[in-house]
């Protein structure tokens, strides 16, 4: 795979050294001539030494034959501006971007940004499975990481035994599929009331998984 990286840094550096150990081709666009001299004697890759956010440094790094481009500069206009680039005027298939500010991450994802990545939320999220991992556990990851299917068993000593599903306070970014009680499969609707040791499995967006385990009252907080 043919990978574009923009930025230079320690990310774009390990992330074009990875994807080399992985057997990918990357090159690298960075304007600091220091950092290119840097990359050039410690990485077998083409480095070119401009504005990634230039038609002339994009084509140079051969982004219109590109499979991916990621943009991790230290700015997020810059990374957007280089990810739309990449997008309309190169038709690269794949964009990622860095998000210094996890507040523009939604921003970028309308504007175009196939894949925004925040390492503050990333971090936050991990934090927050480990947490809840004694009560959740992940199935499956879909969509790139964007959601998951998740089982989790309900305790015992229920505090909300007898509510049903519909007086739950759930995210809508959330669907029970399935609820196996005493070994019996239920397809829940919003009248199945919930019991102590009731199993269940839920496809629910990453950022809301801690929100739902706080509305089942599964999270320590």
């Amino acid at each position: 795979m043919k990978v574009v990286v923009v930025g230079g840094g320690k990310v774009g550096f390990y992330l074009a050294r990875t994807l080399m150990d992985h057997g990918h081709q990357p090159s690298i666009i960075e304007r600091n001539k220091k950092l290119c001299l840097q990359i050039a004697n410690q990485l077998d890759l083409p480095v070119i030494c401009d504005d990634g956010s230039s038609l002339e440094a994009l084509e140079s790094a051969g982004t219109g034959s590109a499979d991916a481009l990621v943009s991790v500069t230290g700015t997020d206009e810059d990374n957007l501006v280089i990810c739309q680039l990449a997008k309309r005027r190169f038709n690269v298939p794949r964009t990622v971007a860095r998000v210094n500010n996890p507040k523009n991450a939604g921003i970028m994802k309308q504007l175009g940004v196939d894949i925004p990545v925040s390492a503050t939320d990333s971090i936050a999220r991990i934090i927050e499975r480990e947490v809840d991992a004694s009560a959740i556990r992940q199935l499956l990851s879909l969509n790139r990481g964007e959601a998951s299917l998740i089982e989790f068993q309900l305790p015992e000593r229920y505090q909300y035994q007898g509510k049903t599903l519909m007086e739950m306070p759930l995210p809508s970014d959330s669907v029970v599929v399935s609820i196996t009680r005493d070994g019996t499969l239920i397809i829940p609707r919003g009248n199945v009331r919930l019991m102590g040791g009731d199993k269940m499995i839920v496809i629910a967006k990453d950022t809301v998984i801690h929100e739902l385990s706080q509305a089942l009252g599964l999270s320590a907080d």
